[in-house]
This record gives C-alpha cells, sequence and structure tokens, in this order.
C-alpha cells in the first residue's frame, strides 16, 4: 500500500473516531451541579478538554488503522467472507 492511501486511510478512520469517542466521558452543567444559560443545551459539556478528546481519538484511530493495514496484509477479512457477494462479482446469481 502507498504512503499516501495510508494517509489518507488514517484521516478518514480517525475523522470516524471522533464520533466514537465524543459521547465518553461528557459531564453536563447539571451534572456537574452548575445552572444552565437561557438557551443552552441540557446536554451541553460543562467543559470541553479538546486535548483530551484529541489524544483519546488518535489512540483508537491508530488502533483501528493497525487492525485495517493486519487485515490488508493477511488477508484476514476478505469479500469472499461476505455471503452472495462473490457471486455476484462473477456475474452468477
Amino acid at each position: 500500500m502507498k504512503l499516501t492511501s495510508m494517509i489518507a486511510i488514517y484521516a478518514l478512520i480517525w475523522a470516524f473516531s471522533v464520533f466514537l469517542v465524543l459521547p465518553f466521558g461528557v459531564r453536563t452543567t447539571r451534572e456537574m451541579g452548575g445552572d444552565l444559560i437561557p438557551g443552552q443545551a441540557e446536554s451541553a459539556p460543562h467543559e470541553l478538554h479538546l486535548g483530551r478528546i484529541a489524544v483519546r481519538v488518535t489512540i483508537v484511530a491508530t488502533l483501528v488503522f493497525l487492525l485495517f493495514l493486519a487485515n490488508y496484509e493477511f488477508g484476514w477479512l476478505t469479500t469472499d467472507a461476505f455471503n452472495g457477494y462473490a457471486q455476484r462479482a462473477v456475474g452468477t446469481t
């Protein structure tokens, strides 16, 4: 696999990992014992720690990317593993 392909795939996995990591560890203002500001959503975080979130996302994305890369190298899961896909690719139904 080319380096540019690896970088692009890692960037996609990193962006996807943001949505996996973001909901965990969030404390709302109400959970922290604070008062809501008029117009503030009840689900809004009390404090947003972007650095901590970025580190968590990077760790998760790196682990997922390493699994993807290992699968690419060793072929653990191929398109033949999915029912019916190989038959349609050949042209039979």
